[in-house]
């Protein structure tokens, strides 16, 4: 029997879990950390941080499992993407991480995108968007505003390199990373050159880790300086991640074309698996062996929509009571008694791509009450979904079912009014912890268990349940759905004025 040890390295906290052959999880420790807020919308971590959390959630996981350090045989990482961090030619941090969050280089993303350059194909088939969290406007803002930082910084790369050189003493990115923030395109030669070139950024292509190992590729084994601080042996083999919500498709079991993930918190994401690239207005992104090979992954994403739910709560000082709220609300018809919210409370990240729209609630009476709203809110939401679903089919890109990973998993209301708005049945695995889950396959595989990562998650990954839509209700959303749809555009210049006023 094989044992594996996971981290998943979020915003919060990193939580090690230490995993079988079976996909069961045997011991979870997690440890938080500090993120420091300042104005301009930064957001900052220590690196250092990240490492001592790994070190001590690893021996913490280790000893809840009940196994012998001398058993583990690999270890991979799911971490926040586009946490980038300036290192010098030891490995020690020149500044605070710029974690993903933080969109201090609004300014550089749009310097990006002006530049035309064909590798900005991958976002909105060239009309971008391009956001201020990715790898090069973060680069570009610290070249610009730090220059003695980015003219001293030997290696230039994100929170999974920094641990997988804490690891291993090797310069190593992550494949994962690379395509979904980088602008690295397998099939053209990997990096954007040209892109990087006309910014005046040449030198960050020598400061990018130049090996580039895909997801469940073995990087290196354990250092003899790493593993004595972790107490494992030196023959642990380090096995390539990537960023949390991709590795968490492979805990979910996203694998096949036509399969999507949609991976549900503060906000939504959408995975979806395809054959063939789906370049177009509308769509996040589409990259290449971004997680298996030989396909692409296709991404929408809905800005606000757990935290639409969690805005009401506070509304409500205090009073919501979420298990009565969803048991009025499931007595309430579609429609809500002729409610509709545009679920853009944070602005629109996709099909729309406009960060100054707006949310609205639309229909409202006087004999409307909280339950009322709180199922408008998550049919909004189911909108919203249903619409980037519709955007990548115009593109060629058509699912055939969702599987949800994330919060909205403890909810059977919102799984069924998503099913039914979506018109595709909702399949939630039997593990919710999709990134670690996903983490332990891929090391399972680099490991030599499973000749592939889709042979792993045959045997790791473990079916749960599946709500099928209603036929019944999926023909009263469709009808009300035109109407979501026709919110956008005659509340666009509203919102617009009163955002920028």
């Amino acid at each position: 029997m094989g044992y594996f040890l996971t981290a998943d390295g979020g915003t919060e906290s990193l939580r090690a879990r230490v995993y079988d052959l079976t996909g069961t999880c045997l011991g979870s420790v997690a440890v938080p950390y500090e993120t420091r807020f300042s104005a301009g919308a930064r957001a900052e971590q220590d690196p250092e941080d990240w490492w001592k959390a790994f070190v001590q959630a690893s021996k913490g996981a280790i000893a809840e499992a009940r196994v012998s350090p001398s058993d583990i045989e690999a270890i991979t990482l799911a971490t926040t993407s586009c946490t980038v961090v300036a290192l010098d030619e030891n490995g020690k941090a020149l500044r605070p991480a710029i974690i993903w969050m933080d969109v201090r280089a609004n300014r550089e993303a749009d310097a990006v995108l002006a530049t035309g350059d064909p590798a900005l194909i991958l976002n909105g088939g060239g009309r971008g968007p391009v956001s201020a969290e990715w790898m090069i406007p973060k680069a570009l803002w610290i070249a610009r505003n730090e220059p003695e930082i980015f003219e001293k910084a030997h290696t230039i790369c994100e929170y999974q390199d920094f641990m997988t050189l804490r690891l291993t003493g090797e310069r190593a990115a992550s494949l994962n990373n690379v395509t979904l923030r980088w602008h690295y395109q397998v099939e053209h030669g990997g990096w954007a050159k040209s892109l990087v070139e006309s910014l005046g950024l040449s030198a960050l292509l020598e400061k990018w880790p130049q090996r580039v190992v895909p997801p469940g590729g073995v990087i290196a084994n354990l250092s003899a300086k790493a593993a004595q601080e972790l107490g494992l042996s030196p023959s642990v083999k380090v096995v390539q991640g990537g960023a949390d919500a991709l590795i968490g498709m492979i805990g979910l079991g996203v694998a096949k074309p036509g399969q999507l993930a949609l991976i549900t918190g503060s906000s939504h994401l959408q995975f979806g698996v395809t054959e063939q690239a789906v370049y177009a207005p509308g769509i996040w992104g589409t990259y290449r062996d971004c997680v298996y090979p030989n396909r692409h992954i296709v991404e929408g994403g809905q800005t606000s929509t757990g935290s639409i739910i969690a805005w009401l709560g506070r509304l409500m000082n205090g009073t919501m009571d979420l298990a009565e709220l969803n048991r009025k609300a499931a007595e309430l018809e579609p429609g809500c008694d002729g409610l509709i919210v545009q679920d853009h409370f944070q602005g629109n990240r996709t099909p729309y791509t406009d960060p100054l729209s707006r949310g609205a609630i639309i229909g409202l009476t006087l004999a409307h009450e909280p339950h009322h709203i709180f199922r408008a809110i998550m049919e909004g939401i189911g909108f919203g979904t249903r619409a980037i679903l519709d955007a990548m089919a115009t593109a060629g890109y058509r699912g055939t079912e969702i599987t949800v990973g994330g919060g909205a998993g403890a909810s059977d209301l919102w799984l069924q009014i998503h099913a039914d708005t979506a018109g595709l049945p909702v399949c939630v695995p039997a593990s919710r912890d999709a990134p670690s889950v996903g983490a332990a396959v891929l090391a399972a595989h680099g490991a030599g268990h499973f000749s592939s990562i889709d042979d792993g998650i045959a045997t790791m990954v473990r079916p749960g349940r599946r709500i099928e839509p209603r036929t019944r209700e999926m023909a009263l959303y469709n009808d009300i759905y035109q109407r979501y749809l026709a919110l956008y555009p005659a509340l666009k210049s509203v919102a617009t004025a009163g955002a920028q006023a």
